[in-house]
């Protein structure tokens, strides 16, 4: 990256924040905020940490090496503890947690309460069958409330979940069964999507060939069918013992692994941890996605990707509030439904991907408009560059042009758990830019050398400090980490190109190894992607 990335895109226009949305966000002033955080970084996380169950206090709030970094050391906690044990057992006790919805219509609502008791139940299953503390059990299952049980009761026994994404074929599971060597394995027989079904047990069975080191496969069964020798009902293991204490583990314990494919090939098992994943993803759940007590949140992602694990699971349910989460298609069983279920359950805050944006422009301004979706206040997007023409397609039809919403942007990585980068419910949007360094997050944007560059210049987008919810380690492959750390000395390197504007609104270019040379032009994938999306006959290009 000798030569500097051009950034093709002249969109310079912003957009403030609706005052129906600023004056009610839980975070007024952002800048504040981020000042409030770099005066003394450790104080400010550890008043964030105060707020959490903790068995045991922390000694010291942080370490960093200039690798390896650790939070809330010699505090020892359980994430459940937090997620479920002090809703239960305190006034949210019958609140919903969740309404889970199916493409047929079908709806499950379950409160603090159930959950806890299904968590539990589901935990001493689990032991029964011989899972123990640092076990790794990988979960192949549907987008469904059996799967949040599955990823809450490994963590309230210490174990060490892997859920991979039950799209992926059998080879992918395979690798990421082997890697993490799990002994057992949690999956459904089937899923559904576009009325159809899904076989996924085949798939599980055929990942697992001559695997001599799984014990157990656990199955929830959608339909009768037969189980193997080493295969045991999901049913079965909820009609265990109500009662389940937490195992109190170290704050650095791991929680789970989650796989994301590199450009080697060979899946990057990312570990997240107890302690500092529970309190930064909780962090921006109030404070960038704007949700508190009164919220209803649909986060339109699996759980088998790191938004779903932060924003389907474990945030949510540390703030206490109620989610959303559907299994199947969003445009099925017709075009309209994301729009009928932001108006039946009056949805007011909103995760999606710019994918999902610009397929729903495919269909029109006026299918949106049948619909009351007053309710949301604010639709935040992430995954991929937001695009100018979608943003404002957005902004304009599903946010009222700002009578009741705000479209906003934001960034981030498997490896880092939480938005990182984004614009704020109270931040004017400047369309086409992702938004600032939110509180916690020192970003950069530097040369091959290392040294910052000029402001409205390309390069490679760094991190000059973690922060709490940040991956620990590659699992099996501390080499592997140590890479993303010296690359550019002391600083995380996210393998994206940016560019920073006067005002620390970053841009995100697309990915390093993706940069073109175009007639000795160097340019980043994002700008050519969004020059082709905005022709009007062109809905998505990769």
């Amino acid at each position: 990256m000798s030569q500097e990335i051009e950034h093709l895109s002249h969109e310079s226009q912003e957009y403030a924040a609706p005052q129906v949305v600023a004056k009610s966000a839980i975070l007024k002033d952002s800048h504040a905020e981020y000042e409030r955080w770099r005066q003394n970084p450790d104080e400010f996380w550890n008043a964030e940490a105060e707020k959490f169950v903790w068995a045991q206090k922390w000694e010291t709030v942080s370490t960093f090496d200039g690798i390896n970094h650790a939070w809330f050391i010699g505090g020892k906690t359980n994430i459940t503890l937090n997620a479920v044990d002090r809703h239960a057992n305190g006034a949210k006790r019958d609140k919903l947690a969740y309404i889970w919805l199916g493409e047929s219509g079908e709806e499950i609502k379950i409160t603090y309460g159930e959950l806890h008791e299904k968590v539990c139940r589901f935990a001493n299953g689990l032991k029964k069958i011989g899972v123990s503390i640092n076990d790794r059990v990988t979960i192949y299952m549907p987008l469904n409330i059996e799967g949040v049980i599955s990823m809450l009761a490994c963590a309230r026994i210490g174990a060490i979940h892997s859920v991979v994404y039950a799209g992926l074929g059998h080879a992918a599971l395979r690798d990421r069964i082997s890697d993490a060597e799990s002994k057992f394995i949690i999956c459904g027989d089937i899923g559904f999507r576009r009325g159809k079904t899904v076989d996924l047990k085949s798939i599980v069975n055929e990942a697992i060939q001559d695997l001599t080191f799984i014990e157990k496969v656990v199955v929830y069964r959608r339909n009768d069918i037969e189980l193997n020798q080493n295969e045991i009902d999901f049913q079965d293991l909820l009609e265990s013992e109500p009662v389940c204490e937490a195992e109190i583990v170290d704050s650095e314990h791991p929680v789970f692994i989650i796989y994301t494919s590199g450009t080697t090939g060979k899946p990057k098992g990312v570990v997240h941890v107890h302690g500092g994943y529970m309190v930064g993803t909780t962090y921006h759940l109030a404070n960038y996605f704007d949700v508190g007590d009164n919220d209803i949140f649909w986060c339109t992602s699996d759980i088998g990707w790191v938004v779903g694990h932060s924003y389907i699971v474990y945030a949510p349910l540390c703030a206490g509030v109620t989610t959303v989460f559907r299994e199947g298609a969003i445009d099925f069983p017709h075009q309209g439904i994301a729009w009928e279920i932001v108006e039946k359950y009056k949805v007011t805050k909103m995760f999606t991907a710019p994918t999902a944006i610009r397929f729903f422009m495919r269909f029109g301004a006026e299918l949106p408009a049948k619909y009351d979706i007053s309710s949301l206040k604010v639709l935040a997007c992430a995954g991929e560059p937001l695009n100018p023409e979608a943003w404002r397609w957005a902004q304009t039809h599903l946010c009222g042009d700002g009578k009741h919403g705000f479209c906003i942007d934001n960034w981030w990585q498997t490896e880092l758990g939480a938005p990182t980068i984004a614009t704020t419910a109270t931040m004017p949007m400047r369309i086409g830019k992702a938004g600032v360094a939110l509180a916690g997050v020192e970003a950069d944007v530097v040369d091959t050398e290392g040294n910052s560059v000029a402001p409205n210049v390309g390069g490679r987008l760094v991190l000059r400090r973690p922060f709490p919810s940040m991956m620990r380690t590659v699992w099996r492959d501390a080499a592997r980490y140590e890479r993303m750390w010296t690359q550019v000395p002391n600083c995380y390197v996210s393998g994206d190109v940016a560019i920073k504007d006067a005002n620390g609104y970053f841009t995100i270019l697309g990915r390093a190894d993706d940069v073109l040379n175009v007639a000795g032009h160097r340019i980043g994938t994002a700008d050519v992607e969004s020059a082709l999306v905005s022709h009007k006959s062109v809905a998505e290009s990769a």
